[in-house]
């Protein structure tokens, strides 16, 4: 039996160490003729349906209308005029959502599944989507597979199907015997056919399927079809990583667009029979009508959504952040509780062993001490208990420790063959590893949670009473603890191991401490949360008392520490009170992060939540923002997640959340100036036929005006920093409109206040008997100058307008600038006056309106100081409770 054993060791690490898998030169051309592992995108946008989008569009139409007009008119130039124009925002509006959709989709490569596969010899992660036929991949748990594949290896490996199968009880899976693929030969590029044979599921033990996921266990697999070929290709499934929609803004701009669009087909209508009847012009009538309408149809709206949610993400991904869900976006501000992990979040994930505590014996790393018989035996035993080619971060640590300590022939395992591993499971906080010495010894060697490491030791109270005081001693210091037991296994036991480790019997060898410092951007960050009316709670499965020393060191409320053991026993009721006062949480079970998730929410807090897990998952997804790990963190995580943090840095959540309340803020800031924008357009469009003037604006004034208006909104707004306050202010309530009450009164009133200037000085103008073509020029220069007031006006919510002079905005400058330069061509060049039907241009009456503009600025930044000063503001955005 034991000799059975020895072979035993076909273990993950040997498949991986025996095969160098594919060469990157062989896997680019697999690619490139078999194409992506990917599922076509039914909801692709392409080219053809952005443009019929774009000519669905009511400003569309009333161009094309308006140029028709023209034409009737005998205007040819401006038929003409309006045309390319129309054509022109098409090829804009296409290159803008071409921009939009080509940063979602480098969004959604880099949030999709990852794999580890072999490349040259060596382990690689690379995106799902990037794996080829007859790459060796590795898989453990957590991940979600990224193609089909026969196991050429397999420890303890276990499958979630149920997104093939629809069965959701998990199913084994175990390597084909003595497989051994020619991975690198050359001859065999090829398109590969559809899978043959791969019964779907669990018919066949050793074919694990795309879209399954891994449960437990580790293994390694040649990969037999991807994309299409693969089962989940064949049934035709679509998964989507990133929503490109927003629902609730959609919801909130579609009304704003629907009512806007209301009004204005009403004063169209109005319009037209009126200047018709007044005028006798049906031609004329339907021009004026199509001005208006154009005046009054807020066609940004769509527009400035799509760009401030894609550049949104484009954005959030520079602070090393990933969006999978754009609903993430606007939910971002109202964060009120944000729930994070410890290690590798808070700290910097870098364990070093830093104490070691047998029995009657300790040593400390800072007094550089010599380790004794005692000592080395403790090191040893987790050593044992640690995988052989280590990836976790204590593991690591473990390994290095013991090169130095004692010795590379220990470190290398090489005297020691493995007969089984434990992973770490929900109900057992530890693992172990089954090892046959070169003396056909079998010891068990574990490492975990004291509690576990007591529990499965069998240790006496009195023993257990030290042992404790020995751990709360290192864990004062913020060192995490670790139990460490032994177990010898005889012959009758070899012969069928048990499935748990709570039926070995393990004798207790010693404690093993780690170090992982804070991050040294934590305590900041946590304090500007607070400052932000965020409270930030610490849920770790770590020892209570090193969790309260990290939480110490980076500023979270630690008067009050809750452990798992005690919010098992609490009632939902009495957790909630605690809950209000307790910010540190440890030895926390997964299910407890649910719990603990789901009761914030029913406070009517809105939680944000960090993990790397499979277990973490269901906390995750319950949350109103799900962050997963990038860098430790499973696929299973990832998918279920808002956001992926690339670095696990808590200081990036932070910047987030900031950028977040930038984005939000600057959506709103952009609407805000789109209504102000159009209420002197459309008054301007309507004002003439009630006063029997002519008409100041035609179809082709509005159009270059809405060139000062889209980019103003979609790029000069998007670009603008945050305020200096933004994370000074309390959370967002989400459910505040978009557009707040006072704020679109606000804007009425810039909007009006530019009318009446725009209004005394036509009136004026008029009484000096000055010809339409002059008087043309000076109201509609004046209104571009009035614009790019309104522009500076509402960069800021609470910044004075010499303040948002001196903000940065590259953006803001360069479209000042040349709508400056344009203008003086449109008022100088004989052709372009022609065009826009323009006369001379007074100087003297411009000097005038010039400096209309400016006092009207002046008072409107009077206005502001007062009624929306930002504490007064802050009113207006309630912590939701």
């Amino acid at each position: 039996m034991l000799q059975t054993n020895h072979q035993i060791k076909s273990t993950t690490q040997q498949a991986i160490d025996e095969f160098t898998g594919l060469s990157s030169v062989n896997a680019a051309k697999r690619l490139k003729l078999e194409g992506f592992n990917e599922l076509p995108n039914v909801k692709e946008r392409n080219l053809f349906h952005i443009i019929v989008e774009i000519i669905k569009e009511p400003m569309f139409a009333l161009l094309i209308g308006g140029g028709v007009v023209y034409f009737l008119l005998g205007n040819l130039l401006d038929a003409l005029f309006l045309m390319v124009f129309a054509f022109l925002s098409v090829a804009i509006t296409i290159v803008q959502e071409s921009r939009s959709e080509k940063v979602l989709e480098a969004l959604r490569n880099l949030a999709s599944p990852r794999a580890m596969v072999m490349r040259d010899g060596l382990r690689v992660h690379i995106a799902g989507r990037e794996v080829v036929r007859e790459d060796l991949m590795v898989i453990s748990e957590g991940d979600r597979v990224a193609a089909d594949a026969t196991l050429i290896s397999s420890q303890d490996l276990l499958l979630d199907e149920s997104l093939l199968t629809g069965e959701s009880v998990a199913v084994p899976k175990v390597s084909v015997p003595k497989m051994k693929p020619q991975l690198n030969a050359e001859q065999n590029i090829k398109p590969s056919a559809a899978t043959t044979n791969s019964a779907i599921a669990s018919k066949d033990s050793s074919t694990v399927f795309a879209g399954s996921l891994v449960v437990r266990g580790t293994g390694v697999a040649l990969v037999i079809a991807t994309g299409v070929r693969s089962e989940m290709g064949k049934i035709g499934h679509s998964l989507q990583s990133i929503e490109t929609q927003q629902p609730q803004l959609n919801k909130q701009l579609s009304g704003l667009v629907r009512n806007f669009a209301l009004i204005g087909s009403v004063a169209t209508i109005l319009t037209v029979t009126l200047f018709w009847l007044l005028r006798g012009s049906w031609l004329e009538a339907l021009l004026g009508g199509i001005a208006l309408g154009m005046s009054l149809l807020p066609a940004e709206f769509p527009m400035i959504l799509a760009v401030f949610m894609a550049m949104g993400a484009w954005r959030i991904s520079k602070v090393r952040v990933l969006t999978r869900r754009t609903s993430a976006i606007e939910s971002l501000g109202a964060v009120t509780v944000l729930c994070t992990d410890k290690t590798g979040t808070l700290t910097e994930n870098k364990m070093t062993v830093v104490a070691i505590q047998a029995e009657n014996e300790t040593w400390v790393e800072a007094n550089d001490l010599a380790i004794t018989p005692s000592i080395q035996i403790v090191l040893k035993t987790a050593l044992l208990a640690c995988a052989e080619q280590p990836s976790d971060p204590m593991d690591i640590a473990i390994h290095q420790l013991a090169a130095l300590k004692i010795g590379t022939n220990v470190k290398s395992f090489k005297n020691y063959k493995l007969v089984r591993a434990y992973g770490l499971k929900p109900e057992c906080f530890a693992v172990a590893n089954i090892w046959i010495d070169g003396d056909e010894n079998a010891c068990a060697y574990t490492k975990g949670a004291l509690e576990t490491i007591a529990e499965i030791c069998h240790l006496p109270a009195s023993q257990l009473t030290s042992i404790q005081k020995q751990a709360e001693a290192l864990a004062q210091n913020g060192i995490r603890v670790l139990g460490v037991a032994k177990s010898t296994i005889n012959t009758a036991q070899l012969k069928a191991l048990p499935e748990t480790l709570h039926d070995i019997k393990f004798d207790y060898v010693g404690l093993i401490g780690f170090a992982d410092p804070l991050r040294t951007n934590v305590p900041a960050a946590v304090a500007e949360c607070r400052a932000a009316g965020i409270k930030v709670v610490m849920i770790t499965g770590d020892y209570p008392i090193t969790a309260k020393a990290i939480g110490q060191q980076a500023g979270i409320d630690s008067a009050h520490v809750l452990n798992g053991d005690a919010i098992e026993i609490m009632t939902d009721e009495a957790l909630t009170i605690a809950l209000k006062t307790t910010s540190i949480f440890a030895r926390i079970r997964p299910n407890q992060k649910l719990r603990l998730v789901q009761l914030l929410k029913k406070q009517g807090e809105i939680v944000a939540m960090t993990g790397d897990g499979v277990n973490d998952a269901p906390a995750i997804k319950a949350a109103d923002i799900g962050i997963a790990m990038g860098g430790r963190g499973t696929d299973v995580a990832r998918e279920a997640s808002h956001l992926v943090l690339l670095d696990d840095d808590f200081g990036s959540i932070v910047n987030t959340i900031q950028l977040g309340r930038r984005i939000y803020d600057n959506l709103r800031k952009a609407i805000e100036f789109i209504i102000a924008a159009h209420i002197p357009i459309a008054g301007l469009a309507i004002m003439p036929l009630l006063l029997g003037l002519p008409l100041m604006l035609a179809p082709i004034h509005i159009v270059f005006l809405e060139m000062i208006i889209n980019p103003a909104c979609s790029i000069v707004f998007e670009a603008e920093s945050a305020e200096k306050d933004a994370m000074k202010q309390p959370p967002r309530n989400p459910k505040s409109p978009l557009v707040l009450r006072k704020r679109v009164i606000w804007a009425l009133i810039q909007g009006l206040m530019v009318l009446a200037v725009l209004a005394i000085l036509l009136m004026h103008a008029v009484n000096l008997k000055m010809p339409e073509a002059d008087l043309r020029t000076l109201v509609f220069t004046s209104l571009v100058i009035l614009n790019m007031g309104l522009i500076l006006i509402n960069r800021s919510f609470s910044a004075s307008l010499y303040s948002a002079l001196l903000k940065p905005n590259r953006s803001l400058w360069i479209l000042l600038s040349t709508i400056s330069a344009v203008l003086a061509i449109i008022v100088s060049w004989q052709p372009a006056k022609t065009l826009f039907h323009f006369g001379q241009f007074h100087w003297h009456l411009f000097a005038i309106s010039l400096a209309a503009s400016i006092g009207v600025l002046i008072l409107m930044e009077a206005i502001k100081s007062q009624l929306f000063k930002r504490k007064d503001f802050a009113k207006l955005l309630p912590v939701s409770k």
